[in-house]
């Protein structure tokens, strides 16, 4: 079973986006920001959910192989919202697939994180105590860029963060 393609869209096959729609994504985006990059990094309801989807992701991906096993943390936070973000793309939900993008750009804040707790192993870890990031790491040699890792992965999170909210704010504009 394969998903169906995405077509290009132009600028007007997107569904027109409200004011408010805007405001509370650039609200929601400020308070994401904060959050992730103050003291308690952690957005509970969103934050909770990614743990949810972590820790379901090891199983699932696991039906492709023992190896893929640690990968499935990660993959199974990050195929959530890409799935949401898909689904909304096909259906032009302007505002909708950009609170998706929001919720990649947070995740991957919540990842880098992770990575980067690779060599100092200080996080609280659910289960048996593996730290996934330590296994990936180790076994592309790269242990000990763990924080050079994450930073670029916050960076790309910032990216889609800022991003989505300039093309949101454009849509807005050109409606």
């Amino acid at each position: 079973m394969s998903l169906p393609p995405l077509e290009p869209l132009t600028d007007d096959d997107w569904n027109p986006v409200p004011s408010l729609a805007v405001t509370a994504y650039l609200l929601a985006a400020a308070l994401i920001l904060w959050l992730a990059h103050s003291g308690e990094r952690w957005v509970f309801l969103l934050d909770n959910a990614n743990l949810a989807f972590h820790e379901a992701g090891h199983p699932i991906y696991s039906i492709l192989g023992e190896r893929m096993t640690v990968y499935g943390g990660t993959l199974g936070q990050l195929t959530f919202p890409l799935v949401a973000a898909w689904t909304f793309r096909r259906q032009r939900a302007t505002a909708s697939y950009a609170f998706t993008l929001l919720w990649l750009g947070e995740n991957l804040f919540n990842i880098a994180r992770y990575m980067a707790d690779a060599r100092a192993q200080i996080l609280p870890l659910v289960g048996n105590g593996e730290h996934d990031w330590t296994e990936i790491f180790s076994r592309w040699g790269l242990l000990q860029a763990d924080t050079t890792v994450a930073g670029l992965v916050r960076f790309v999170g910032w990216v889609i963060i800022l991003g989505t909210g300039a093309w949101l704010t454009y849509r807005q504009q050109r409606d």
